[in-house]
């Protein structure tokens, strides 16, 4: 790096990405602390073996002393002992829309968390930092939702089809034309399913004699698809260029294992933004990459799509690049769109070979009309196609 700037010229502006590190007396202070509440969780255990403290989880039956334990060890014994301490502060029930301030139902313990009863009572305005619902789309204004309304009335809840069979509808080729014109690519397939969008059709893909290179921080999505898919993973290091370059370089000269015959293909999987590190994926240095040793590159878009970029088109946008520079676009409507389901965007010929080969458009039932409405209306209102400029 120079100035903030990679590999010379690549980048349109200026790309400066600070992580802040944790002091290291946070760090030793952390683990002293679970080493502290380890200690006395192996002393309260002994005081409730020999009667000395009430008993308040489950216990197994000595009759079932030779069955295959529910749980591993340490993780009962970390429930039990470290995580029952603070219970009070996690799994809060909601009883509102994952707005920017949200209501809880309040909840008291009269056993140290053992037992919660509820109040009856409501907290109201809790501030909501936890949701996906980036851009307010997943809340309940009843003007917005009139559309969605319509097609519930009209189509009902669900298909019970796939869309090879009786689930396409007028409504999924409207919504995938709206996604192509939205991306600017040639064509778009739409699945009922975030999670599957990248599981289901990364098979269909890849399959064996192909090279998969995976971020390390790749969401489980991706890993799942990769590994079903039967080919050759390769971790590099997350956002390391120099790292994935060699790997690169290796695949290219070596070729497969056993045979160095050449690879069928060689595939990168990244994200957009990486939901846990919010760190931004470095597009410009990947297409050059993948442009200089002749791969596929597969971008995932589920956190960036909507919620970056200077109209909401994802990292393509935030870089000023084309989304021809991407082979296969991906992304779900899960987030930004406050709806569900997911998106593979690119070349005309990519999708028609998803619509047929995809295990996805074969055996999953197709996205519920509704809820295509949801993605519909909330795309129209960023692009300006429904007469207003709040998008």
């Amino acid at each position: 790096q120079k100035n903030g700037v990679s590999n010379g010229t690549l980048y349109k502006k200026t790309f400066i990405e600070h992580f802040e590190q944790a002091p290291m007396y946070v760090a030793v202070l952390t683990f002293l602390g679970f080493g502290v509440g380890t200690v006395f969780g192996y002393l309260r255990d002994f005081m409730r073996a020999w009667g000395l403290e009430k008993r308040n989880i489950a216990a197994e039956r000595e009759q079932q002393k030779d069955f295959v334990p529910l749980y591993q060890d340490f993780e009962n014994f970390y429930t039990r002992n470290l995580y029952m301490r603070i219970r009070d502060n996690w799994n809060r029930p909601i009883c509102s829309v994952p707005g920017p301030q949200f209501d809880l139902m309040e909840r008291v313990t009269d056993d140290y968390n053992w037992t919660f009863r509820f109040t009856g009572r409501t907290i109201k305005n809790v501030i909501n930092m936890g949701s996906y619902n980036y851009l307010g789309f997943a809340e309940t204004d009843v003007n917005a939702l009139k559309t969605v309304t319509i097609e519930l009335e009209k189509y009902g809840t669900g298909i019970c089809s796939t869309r090879q069979e009786m689930g396409t509808l007028d409504k999924h080729v409207e919504l995938e034309k709206l996604v192509a014109k939205f991306l600017g690519v040639e064509d778009a397939m739409v699945f009922g399913m975030g999670f599957a969008t990248n599981s289901m059709n990364i098979p269909a893909l890849v399959g064996k004699g192909c090279l998969i290179l995976s971020d390390e921080l790749n969401h489980t999505s991706l890993v799942l698809g990769a590994r079903l898919s039967g080919a050759t993973i390769r971790i590099f290091k997350h956002n390391n260029m120099q790292n994935l370059e060699k790997l690169l370089r290796d695949a290219i000269i070596y070729g497969q294992p056993r045979s160095r015959r050449a690879w069928r293909k060689i595939i990168i999987l990244v994200e957009g933004i990486y939901s846990m590190e919010g760190s931004i994926v470095r597009l410009p240095e990947l297409v050059s990459l993948k442009k200089k040793y002749k791969a596929y590159l597969y971008l995932d878009e589920a956190h960036s799509i909507g919620a970056v970029g200077a109209t909401g088109r994802g990292v393509v946008e935030y870089f000023g690049m084309s989304p021809d520079d991407v082979d296969v676009l991906m992304g779900t409507f899960t987030k930004s769109f406050g709806a569900a389901g997911g998106y593979i965007a690119g070349k005309k010929d990519l999708v028609d070979f998803l619509r047929t080969h995809s295990h996805s458009a074969v055996y999953a039932t197709s996205m519920c009309p509704p809820v295509a409405e949801q993605i519909i209306r909330a795309m129209k209102c960023l692009m300006g196609l429904d007469g207003t400029t709040q998008g």
